[in-house]
């Protein structure tokens, strides 16, 4: 069971309301200092699964306090085992519709959840890097057609975290990281295909290998592995779980057409750098479709009300565009 610890800082005189913000049943654990500026410090142990819940009421009740302040902190284990009690269902006639609470099915919270795609996200050295080298060992496991080496080339992509970035932009209606998910995404693929020409430019193979050919003839079931891919990055998120495997299934939908797409490119073979085309812009948007829908289906949404309402615009029309590409991009497959 994932644990999270809560360190609640509360300037004086809150301390006694914070009571009444964690329910009995619902906390593994809970204990109280004082800092030197007579601060009360509030640690709850908590399942994962509570923590989101917790933080909002938190931050509904005191985020225009001076002083207040949270931090989430990751548990691997504790000694001895919290064991929590089932709390009593309330009736169900209790509640309006309009009141009842909204399902939150991700394994970790909102904000854990948008530190780490956020993190994930700024294009620094090593993400620059990582794109050059993952581009350099597609390129030749292309040419060579050499299918370990492609694999290679995908474990290394840092693809992951910018395209799941753009999605959950759109889920939270956050503009800010949208924006740096987009320049990230931009930058990454222009510098793999900036690569992918200079490398093309200078070849005298004729590239008519079983992996180059596949990625210039793009079909229906591509979508599906992408649309596969989407999901998957963004589950794996949500469940607090490690992004390395699921980068790879994600570059799987990227890399390959992307550096086919510049190698192509760069021999002046224009008809078939075409198809390599329309199979990459096939997967970006699969691979953000498929990620938007899965966040919605975890719950995953902004805190407030007014944000919700952003959100949901942001989403919406996000939603349409998408899927209208996805359409179009399908109908051309088909015919």
């Amino acid at each position: 069971m994932a644990q999270n610890l809560l360190q609640i800082v509360l300037p004086p005189g809150f301390d006694t309301q914070i009571q009444d913000l964690v329910e009995e049943g619902t906390h593994l654990g809970s204990w109280e200092t004082l800092n030197d500026d007579a601060q009360s410090i509030h640690h709850i142990l908590l399942d994962s699964a509570e923590v989101q819940e917790v933080v909002d009421r938190l931050e509904n009740r005191f985020a225009a306090s001076t002083g207040f302040s949270v931090l989430l902190l990751p548990i691997d284990a504790s000694l001895p085992r919290p064991r929590k009690e089932e709390k009593p269902e309330e009736p169900e006639l209790a509640l309006t519709p309009t009141l009842k609470k909204k399902s939150y099915h991700a394994k970790i919270s909102r904000e854990t959840l948008y530190g780490t795609v956020s993190e994930g996200v700024e294009p620094d050295r090593v993400y620059f890097a990582m794109v050059l080298l993952s581009s350099l060992v597609a390129a030749f496991g292309l040419i060579r057609d050499d299918i370990p080496v492609l694999v290679g080339a995908m474990v290394i992509a840092p693809l992951l975290m910018p395209n799941v970035a753009l999605a959950l932009a759109t889920t939270l209606g956050d503009m800010d990281l949208w924006r740096r998910a987009l320049k990230s995404n931009l930058m990454g693929i222009a510098l793999a295909f900036a690569i992918s020409v200079a490398i093309g430019l200078f070849l005298e193979s004729d590239l008519g290998g079983e992996e180059i050919v596949k990625r210039t003839a793009p079909q229906l079931p591509d979508l599906a592995l992408a649309t596969i891919s989407g999901i998957a990055g963004a589950l794996a998120l949500t469940a607090g779980l490690s992004g390395a495997v699921i980068g790879v299934m994600v570059a799987v939908a990227l890399m390959p057409p992307l550096v086919t797409l510049g190698l192509l490119v760069g021999m002046a073979r224009w008809s078939d750098a075409s198809g390599a085309f329309l199979l990459l812009a096939a997967n970006i948007i699969c691979v953000n479709l498929a990620g938007v829908a899965t966040f919605l289906f975890m719950g995953v949404e902004p805190r407030t009300w007014w944000e919700s309402k952003k959100a949901e615009r942001a989403t919406r029309l996000a939603m349409t565009v998408w899927v209208v590409l996805f359409l179009i991009l399908a109908g051309i497959l088909l015919l």
